[in-house]
């Protein structure tokens, strides 16, 4: 692997304080959550008292303070140790991303400390049954009512959603201005009227808690508006970029994952009396996996740099998006037919990172979406 230039001293050295700290404190559970479809809330706090949640947040609001590549280092030794359970991007890329751009000095105050300690944990509800990537399309509505919204709908594929403690839920306060009548507000989950469904079972992700949400005339403050009535979709559109930045990260990381797994397995595994790393065809498979996994690190790292410095644009953020979840898919299952039977026995960790990946082409925004915003800017 080319020497990478993106991340100086500090953030290798936080690298591999995060890297210990996975040894430890999750690869050794890791199975078992994945049997649970849950990671624990006292991992959570764990990693909150490592450091690990929200480094990027000011130190006025409890955070570390760093830049944004601390966020990115996280999200790459997660999915290099094979865990997409933990739904640390959407709680400290994400939903932190929004309340710290979007939120009040009041949200900013009361909920960043809790979520980089751990206390909280974030999710945002944005999908309905129906919808898909369709944001305009939503049926959530929250109407006002004196000093209070009232919100009613439904929610689905919600990350985090067992064990969230608040929600950022899109939700329409005027129906008949389209988009224009898109907010986001943030609601705690032991609000009267709040209901969690099922945690949804997934052909991947398995650690990952996923759930539909119900509202049924859940009252909030209307102080828990984030910025203008109205001004939802555009605060949308301001974040999904990190959002599928993080993705991008995942994707990048989890190619590398199932390489170095099947680069590893190729060199154990006999057959006709020598490894199969020496077949030709092994090598040639193995060569261009290694090239494109090159290309797409120079890509995210690039990209990275770019947000650092503000300068990512939706464009790019769709293309690192596209670029990073296809190419994860075609390696990932390339490395289960070079496990031949192998790979499609559970037990084998490439088997998880096959099923893990095919999601990512959905969710931030399908691959047809990232073409479609793309084509756009020709």
């Amino acid at each position: 692997m080319l020497k990478r230039t993106v991340y100086d001293e500090d953030h290798e050295l936080f690298r591999d304080a995060v890297k210990g700290f996975f040894a430890r404190e999750l690869e050794p559970h890791y199975e078992q959550w994945e049997k649970d479809h849950i990671v624990p809330r006292e991992f959570w706090l764990k990693a909150g008292e490592q450091g690990l949640l929200c480094p990027q947040i000011p130190e006025e609001y409890g955070g570390p303070g760093g830049d944004y590549r601390y966020l990115s280092v996280v999200v790459e030794e997660l999915h290099l140790a094979g865990a997409t359970g933990p739904g640390f991007a959407v709680h400290s890329d994400i939903c932190s991303g929004y309340i710290l751009s979007q939120g009040s000095e009041e949200q900013k105050k009361h909920w960043l400390p809790k979520m980089v300690s751990g206390e909280a944990i974030a999710a945002i509800a944005m999908t309905e049954p129906g919808t898909g990537s369709d944001l305009q399309g939503i049926r959530t509505t929250a109407r006002r009512d004196g000093d209070d919204y009232v919100i009613n709908g439904a929610k689905t594929f919600v990350s985090n959603g067992q064990n969230a403690n608040v929600v950022i839920v899109v939700a329409k306060t005027d129906p008949s201005l389209g988009a224009k009548g898109i907010s986001l507000i943030l609601v705690e989950t032991d609000r009267e009227g709040f209901r969690c469904g099922r945690n949804l079972e997934k052909m991947g992700l398995h650690a990952q808690d996923t759930s539909e949400m119900f509202f049924d005339d859940v009252r909030v403050p209307v102080s828990n508006l984030m910025g203008q009535e109205g001004g939802g979709f555009g605060q949308l559109m301001n974040e999904l970029p990190q959002e599928r930045l993080a993705i991008a990260v995942g994707c990048q990381a989890l190619a590398q994952r199932a390489y170095n797994l099947t680069v590893e397995y190729t060199r154990e595994r006999q057959a006709f009396g020598k490894p199969i790393i020496e077949f030709q065809n092994t090598r040639f498979k193995l060569a261009d996996m290694k090239t494109q996994i090159e290309a797409g690190w120079a890509f995210v790292d690039k990209c990275i740099e770019h947000h650092r410095v503000g300068e990512l644009d939706a464009t790019d953020a769709a293309m690192v998006k596209l670029w990073t979840s296809e190419m994860l898919a075609s390696v990932a299952d390339e490395c289960v037919q070079l496990f031949g039977g192998y790979g499609y026995m559970m037990e084998y960790p490439i088997t998880r990172t096959y099923l893990d990946a095919r999601v990512q082409r959905i969710f931030g925004g399908t691959s047809e979406i990232m073409k479609e915003l793309i084509s756009r800017s020709l």
